[in-house]
């Protein structure tokens, strides 16, 4: 439905005598630019419009857009679902896939273990050190 057809039905629905104008108050649109600089007027008339706003959006709460962006921590989550679980994997396994997982740098190679040393003992029993008590020293 067009404006000039929605018009003309307000016209005929108004009480008599209300919609008349004086022809004095009367403007003439000469051209678009004026028409323009009606509408302009009329919607700056308007108390309730809020020039922040774009067409059909709503202001937001910038308290209600923090605590929707602010991080959430779920640790205590995520304990509870891990900890829930008996499964355990295979150390063999786990292995396995952490090596596939890990990079080729050396930085990413975990360190090398050192092989255990085993204590080192004496390769002489304490019958050899009587018998070479004896030699070296002369007692019986």
């Amino acid at each position: 439905m067009s404006a000039s057809l929605l018009r003309r039905g307000l016209e005929l629905l108004e009480a008599p005598g209300r919609g008349d104008v004086p022809p004095g108050l009367q403007r003439e649109r000469d051209s678009p630019r004026a028409a323009g600089a009606a509408r302009r007027r009329k919607a700056a008339q308007q108390p309730g419009r809020n020039k922040a706003t774009v067409k059909g959006r709503v202001v937001k709460s910038a308290i209600e857009e923090y605590h929707k962006k602010k991080p959430v921590n779920h640790l205590t989550a995520n304990l509870k679902y891990m900890l829930k679980g008996r499964f355990v994997a295979n150390k063999v396994i786990t292995e396995q896939v952490l090596a596939q997982n890990r990079g080729r740098k050396s930085k990413d190679q975990p360190p090398k273990k050192a092989a255990k040393k085993k204590p080192e003992g004496t390769v002489f029993t304490e019958e050899d050190f009587r018998k070479f008590e004896r030699e070296y020293f002369g007692r019986p």
